[in-house]
Formats: C-alpha cells, structure tokens, sequence
C-alpha cells in the first residue's frame, strides 16, 4: 500500500475488534481510544459482551470524532475479526465502503459481507501460536495492525503499551511489546508502512480531556458533593461504582463496603445515614427489588439516601450484560406504601457527574430517597468529557440542629411540623437530640403512633416536601430546532443517538427538537409544556411497556401527541435506525392525511 495524500481524514470513524471472550477485544479498543485521544480526538466505546469470564461472542466498539458525540455511528468504517463469528454477528453494520481485517487462522472470511467490502487476511492466531507460543498475545498483535491502519505512530503505541502493561511486571511488558513488533511486521507485509494507514489523522493540539465512564462521574460526583459513605454489592453492571469508591473514597476520609447482599447493603445504609454522614447505594434489579423495605424506611423515617439503579435486562436475571430501561416504574411507583421519591435521569458521564452532586445535595436537603437512573450502556461505555468543574459544585447540608439550637429551642423533635415540611436532623450523640427511628408511623417525637390525625399530617409532610423541591430539581435541556413541532424525549444513553438520528433527520428534510428530561419524578412543567407545544413527541425507550410515557402521561401528557418508539432486543440503538423508524411513521402519517384528505 503507497503512501497518498488521498486518505481519509479522521475526524469520525467507528471501528470494532471483535472475537471470544477473553480475547482481549475490549483492551485493544480502550488504549486505542486513549491514543486517539492524546491526539486531539473525542471518543466513545461501547462494549457487547456476554455474561462469563471467557467464551462466547465479544465485541467493542470505538467512535473517534471531531466535535461532541454520545453514541457509536451507524456504520463501521473498520472490523478486525479475530474469528469467524466476529464476522458474521457484525456484518449488519458494514456497508461497501467498510474495511474488514480477518484472521484467517480458522479458515477463509465468511460469504456475508456486503459487496464491496475491502478485506484482509492476517492470520493473528498463527502468528501468536508460531512465535508466542500463546494464542493469548494475538490481541496485542491485532493492535500494532490497526494502529498502523489508522495512521498512528509506532513510537506512540509502544509508550501506550509501556504505560498499560507496566504494572503487569516486567516479563508481561516484554511479551506483549513483542507482540506489538509482530503487529507491526504483518503491517509492513500487507504494505501498510507506518505514516501510510488507510486513515489520515487531523492531529490538533490535544485537549484535556478525560476519558471517564458514567459510573466513574458517579463516583467522583458523590464525593465532590461531600459523600462518605457507599455500600454495594459488586454486580454488573453496578461494580465500578463500587471499585472506584473502594480506591478513592477512602482518601477523603470516606469508607466504601461491600456487602454480602442488597438487603445488608441497604440497612447498613441507613445506618450510615442516621449518623448525618452523605450516603449512596449502588444496584440493578431484581435485587433492587431486595431493597424496597429499606427505601421504604428512608421515606418514611426521612432518612437521606442516594441510590444508583444500573439499569440492564430483565426480568429476573434477564440478559445481565445488555442495557434497558425498564426499572422506571419501580423507581417512580415501587415499595411499600406511599413516600416521596426524587428520580434524576443523567444522558451522558458528564452529566452523571453534576446530576450525582445535585442527588447527593437534595436527598440531605428533602431528607428522602433520591435515585439516579442509570441504563448499562450509560454506566460501563467510555467516553471524553470536559474536566468537571469542581468549583461549580459544592455540597449543602440541610438542615441540622447543634446542641446550642437545641437548647435554643427548648426541645427536639426529629419529625417536627414545619412550614417547608423539612425537620432539622441532629447527629446522633448531640446534646438533648435524642430520637427515636422506626418504620412505624410516628408522632413528631418518634414514638409511634396509629392517631388518624397525625396520620395525616405526618404524610402530607412527608409528600409535601417534594411539591417544595420541585423549583430546585434539574431542568430538562433542550436540542435542536426550538420552533419544530415534531419532538422527541428520551433519557440515559438514548441522548446521544437522538442527537445524531436528528441530523439524519434533518437532511431528509425533517426538523425536529428534543428535550432530554433530567429530572423523570416528580414530573416538571418544563416536559409537559414541551409536549404541548409540539404536534407529535416521539418518546424513546430502552423498554416494552413504555414506561417514560407512561408516566408523562400519568402527570397530565396528552396520550395523543405521543408516539412510542421501544427497544428491548438487548442491542442498542443506531442513529440510522431511529431515525429510519421515525421517517417510517411521518411517512405513513402523510399516507393516512392523504387517504383522509380524498375522503373528504
């Protein structure tokens, strides 16, 4: 292959190394996207995996782009297949223009590529077995391959392999830095030299970006916002929350556990709670589902709580590696009886960061359950963001009760009737604070009490706190063309896919605007007024029920301005599907006004 000054500027390119389990597909994509990104790129992974150690169909996938982008493109530009398999479980998102790498150590590429596919042999496996004696080391050759492909530099990819296998030990890094020559040495066979990939690099100054996923921003979000105290169960896709924590909370002065089990894990929650020190939960249901009694005593016992739902497929154990948006309903309407519940919705893992601080901040303020919803996708896929600015953010404790104020007031009651329906909170062991903490309805005292009056007045305190919260609740964020009547509203890591499906949109000649809602409960006017105002809404979900608009409507939506658009296959959106989906509707809308119009 010669050298040309006709190559491809990189500035948005999706490519996926794809193989078993265990092959390492995932490593090869997350140093190249840290390469790409010290070259000035902006990038997102996503990672499609089963739920065991090794075996089994894995792919991931990168996106490097200039500009802002959430979601992986509609087509790949380059698939590096260590297995047949890889091939033909991703030939549906290859087109003529598509490059193919296959390791043909297994046998020829399979007859399903779309004609015009560029395709080459390199025989990974051989290579790592003939020299490495490992078949393991085959990843780190595919590597030096694609590195050349895409344009990079070999000196640059030896420092990314330095500084990734280093604290694997010395023995490790010699190995796989043997590799990588070998990956370099197919390259020079296929004529692809270094300088000379099939893509050309539009180097800029790097940014400082980072390179983060949402648990991550989650994590680091909790201890701005001034928590200490984390308990989960290490679970996918919840555990980075919980290894992230483990690593850094305790340099704040915090304490990240883990717990035996969810209930264990909510209780002891609580417990950190009522010591007024900033606490966070992490899950995914069913197990969430384990929790319930325990966010039912956080309402009831107005006790500060974040919990962070993973979402992933279900039901029961569902397809444990897959994203989905179905625990809605059991956020917003779940537990036992009635309590107030504020329920966040972050986008994208910049988002996550801001929207946990402002959890952190009002589940102490309201003193109740705040819950971030979370999908998969969301948590686990990679991708640059801005540096979080820190001094933007700051936690705000609610209110508390020192002994001064205590004797101040003459008493303490931990469930007073006030007039923003919000009871100071005195730390345990605080002179003259002592209370009592029951999952019985209570008096202001504690002590526990069935009278029907205060029945009443102790639920219309507890829910009113929410009607009062609702001016500080995050505010939906509005895309696109502002005057269009055709919109669309869609949570978690849908945001990026719509923002792309709506340039798609736009060049087959449809405006359209979207509202990304940050906050799903309580439902704010910002989302209804945003329905009202368009002809039609097209409500996308990673769910069968169509449980988002379910809700909308609940709170006052007109049913028949929304249109649902539902996925529950496991595999994410594209842009070009949703978007295809949604000019396959206008198209039968404008049938059907027609047909109406002739009747007439």
């Amino acid at each position: 292959m010669s050298s040309n000054n006709h190559r491809p500027i990189l500035e948005d390119v999706n490519v996926i190394v794809a193989g078993q389990g265990g092959d390492g597909s995932l490593t090869v994509i997350t140093m190249l996207a840290e390469m790409l990104r010290m070259n000035g790129l902006n990038v997102y992974t996503e990672r499609d995996v089963l739920s065991r150690i090794r075996g089994g169909h894995a792919a991931a996938t990168m996106r490097a782009f200039t500009g802002d982008r959430y979601c992986i493109g509609s087509n790949i530009n380059l698939l590096v297949a260590l297995d047949e398999e890889a091939v033909e479980k991703n030939a549906r998102q290859l087109d003529s223009k598509s490059i193919v790498v296959y390791d043909d150590s297994g046998g020829p590429v399979p007859s399903v590529l779309p004609q015009g596919t560029r395709v080459y042999s390199a025989p990974f496996n051989r290579i790592a077995m003939r020299t490495m004696r490992r078949e393991l080391y085959k990843n780190s050759i595919a590597f030096g391959l694609v590195g050349r492909l895409l344009g990079l530099e070999d000196e640059s990819l030896r420092e990314t392999f330095i500084s990734h296998f280093q604290r694997m030990g010395q023995v490790i890094l010699e190995y796989n830095l043997e590799a990588l020559g070998l990956g370099f040495h197919l390259a020079d066979e296929m004529g692809i030299h270094e300088g000379e990939g099939l893509y050309k690099i539009n180097k800029t100054a790097p940014e400082k970006r980072m390179l983060i996923t949402g648990n991550e921003s989650v994590s680091f979000g909790f201890m701005v916002a001034g928590g200490r105290f984390f308990c989960g169960y290490p679970i996918t896709p919840s555990s980075e929350i919980l290894e992230t924590l483990q690593k850094w909370l305790p340099r704040c002065g915090g304490v990240a556990r883990q717990t035996e089990d969810e209930l264990a894990g909510i209780n002891m929650a609580l417990g950190a709670a009522l010591t007024v020190t900033w606490t966070m939960a992490a899950t995914w249901v069913p197990v969430f589902s384990l929790m319930q009694e325990g966010v039912g005593h956080s309402g009831s016992g107005e006790i500060p709580l974040v919990i962070v739902d993973c979402q992933r497929s279900g039901p029961s154990t569902g397809m444990p590696t897959k994203p989905e948006q179905s625990d809605l309903n059991l956020m917003v309407f779940g537990g036992h009886g009635d309590f107030p519940r504020i329920v966040l919705a972050p986008g994208h893992p910049e988002d996550c960061f801001y929207l946990t601080v402002d959890a952190t901040n009002l589940a102490d303020k309201y003193q109740c359950p705040v819950y971030l919803a979370m999908d998969q996708a969301l948590s686990q896929n990679i991708a640059t963001v801005e540096p979080f600015d820190l001094d933007g953010v700051s936690a705000i404790p609610g209110k508390r009760m020192s002994a001064e104020d205590i004797e101040k007031h003459g008493m303490y009651k931990r469930y007073e009737f006030t007039e923003d329906n919000v009871s100071a909170f005195a730390a345990p062991g605080t002179p003259g604070g002592m209370s009592l903490v029951t999952g019985n309805e209570h008096n202001e005292w504690g002590l526990v009490s069935t009278d029907p009056v205060n029945r009443v007045k102790m639920m219309d305190k507890r829910m009113g706190k929410i009607e009062n919260a609702k001016s500080e609740l995050p505010r939906a964020r509005h895309f696109g063309d502002k005057s269009a009547k055709i919109g669309f509203i869609g949570i978690g890591s849908l945001f990026g896919v719509i923002m792309d499906a709506m340039e798609d949109l736009k060049r087959d000649g449809i405006n359209t605007s979207y509202l990304q809602p940050r906050t799903i409960w309580p439902v704010l006017e910002d989302v209804l007024g945003f329905i009202d105002k368009c002809s039609r809404v097209y409500v996308v979900e990673l769910n069968a029920q169509a449980q988002l608009a379910h809700i909308l409507i609940h709170q006052g939506a007109d049913p028949g301005k929304i249109i649902n658009i539902l996925k529950y296959d496991g595999i994410p959106f594209r842009p070009a599907e949703l978007a295809g989906r949604v000019l396959a509707e206008e198209s039968r809308k404008t049938r059907k006004g027609k047909k109406e119009a002739k009747l007439q």
